[in-house]
């Protein structure tokens, strides 16, 4: 398996379907893939639905990896697991099978047609922040420049209902 030299930190998320298999299927086609080495994974969290409430609740995670991809390569990647595993695009903050999520690259701070990272919406989220801090609790945020234990703190909307003792891989 080859690392890469770049961190990235890739949300998942599902609330259609065999919730906990989404996102653990999701979990094993990234580790299968050549350019990417899995070193961490959180746990996972059953949350209420951020803006559509009216759906079922999602399970989230969050997974730190190392690659030699570009980012955008990492995109379209997280595009074609998606697809593979049946994701339909519906409403936006609408029920998925699998959400995948780049949150932050690096420290890379970008934002165009394709991608915003870090991801614009992250440092508002806890079911984003806990689990990213459950794996890595040193991160900053590149553009708030705060570390992301202290912005969990100021997350005014709380979603996470309870942590899964099931681990996604055993």
């Amino acid at each position: 398996m080859s690392s890469g030299n770049h961190t990235a930190f890739i949300a998942l998320g599902s609330n259609v379907g065999d919730r906990f298999e989404n996102i653990r299927n999701a979990v094993a086609l990234l580790a299968g893939n050549k350019s990417i080495e899995l070193t961490a994974v959180s746990s996972v969290y059953e949350t209420l639905p951020f803006g559509n409430h009216n759906q079922q609740n999602f399970y989230n995670a969050v997974v730190k990896i190392q690659t030699s991809s570009t980012v955008y390569y990492l995109f379209e990647l997280l595009k074609k697991i998606e697809l593979k595993l049946g994701r339909l695009n519906r409403s936006h903050w609408g029920p998925r099978e699998i959400d995948l999520d780049i949150l932050l690259f690096d420290n890379l701070i970008l934002s165009d047609d394709v991608l915003t990272l870090p991801h614009k919406g992250m440092h508002l989220r806890d079911f984003v922040l806990l689990p990213l801090i459950e794996i890595d609790n040193s991160v900053v945020h590149p553009v708030l420049r705060i570390p992301l234990n202290e912005l969990l703190n100021l997350v005014k909307e709380r979603t996470i209902i309870s942590k899964l003792e099931e681990k996604i891989i055993k």
